[in-house]
């Protein structure tokens, strides 16, 4: 087998180690095209393509993590990470592993972590890797690679949410809310909302957004109600689509240019938390992109018109 071709077979793996260190699809993209010029301009071949590969993608992601660190402390409001509608890269063994690892949710509390324990801990615990292979890949000895994924382990476990575990469940409340959402019923969408439910968005300063988290049925519900209606009014078309791998949608406008993704986290038969990615700089990849701007202004004006007497 050629260069070429081992490593077009391992790229959805280096993709799929870069998304989850890194949190971004075009950063991840990058590290891994990296990856390969290092591999093509190596002298010689490695023994392991996989475990070489693996090692230098989670370094150039490390870096760029590391990198990336300052300008993520000075993000203007929540930080999330970029929407991924497909996970290229698919292992049956693993699955729940690889699932669970790609949540909005696992991600955002991966952040927290120092970019060492964020790469061994995927390493570890989402892929399986050795730790012969991981101190090879971070550049610690193997003891300081366990103390590590202790360390990381330890905080994953006690902030991970718990999702819906019925697959089957979990798809049919998710496209209730939606039919709820498409529809305008309020009413319907309050339904479904758990107690202490969380809205929260993600517009980095460059789009409009709610200004800080909002909690609870009711909080939430009226935010949805004075937003939702007016959208509809206006064109906006709802597209179910697992985003995360979580239940959730892409709101696009009537040109079909993409305002922001919706992430649900389901647990006990009620939506727990509603992620939206508004960030215009972070859904370049899922297709052309609305102007948020605009759009807010064409719902005060479709707000203003739907109060007005017929």
């Amino acid at each position: 087998m050629s260069r070429t071709e081992e490593f077009e077979e391992l790229r959805p793996l280096l993709f799929a180690i870069g998304y989850r260190i890194l949190g971004s699809v075009s950063e991840a993209e990058d590290a891994v095209q990296e990856s390969w010029l290092r591999y093509e301009a190596s002298p010689t071949r490695p023994r392991s393509a996989k475990a070489y590969l693996s090692a230098v993608v989670t370094r150039v992601s490390i870096d760029v993590l590391r990198s990336a660190r300052l300008t993520r402390e000075q993000y203007v409001g929540p930080w999330f990470p970029e929407p991924l509608l497909t996970d290229p890269y698919e292992d049956p063994e693993r699955s729940a592993e690889l699932a669970d690892s790609l949540s909005m949710a696992a991600l955002v509390l991966l952040e927290r972590l120092s970019p060492l324990e964020r790469a061994v801990f995927v390493l570890r615990e989402v892929f399986g890797f050795g730790f012969p292979d991981i101190a090879s890949a971070v550049g610690r000895s193997e003891a300081a690679c366990r103390q590590l994924a202790v360390r990381a382990r330890r905080h994953m476990d006690a902030g991970r949410p718990r999702f819906e575990a019925d697959r089957k469940e979990r798809e049919e409340l998710a496209e209730r809310f939606f039919d709820a959402f498409r529809e305008g019923d309020v009413d319907g969408l309050r339904e479904l909302l758990a107690a202490d439910v969380s809205m929260a968005g993600d517009s980095g300063g460059k789009a409009p957004q709610w200004a800080k988290p909002v909690f609870g049925t009711e909080n939430v519900a009226r935010v949805l109600a004075a937003v939702v209606p007016p959208l509809l009014r206006i064109g906006f078309a709802v597209e179910q689509h697992d985003v995360n791998g979580q239940p959730g949608a892409i709101l696009r406008d009537r040109d079909g240019k993409v305002l922001n993704a919706l992430a649900l986290d389901i647990v006990d038969g009620r939506i727990q938390t509603i992620r939206s990615v508004i960030n215009p700089d972070k859904l370049g990849h899922v297709g052309p992109v609305a102007d948020a701007w605009a759009v807010k202004r064409e719902v005060v004006e479709a707000r203003k018109a739907g109060a007005d007497p017929a």
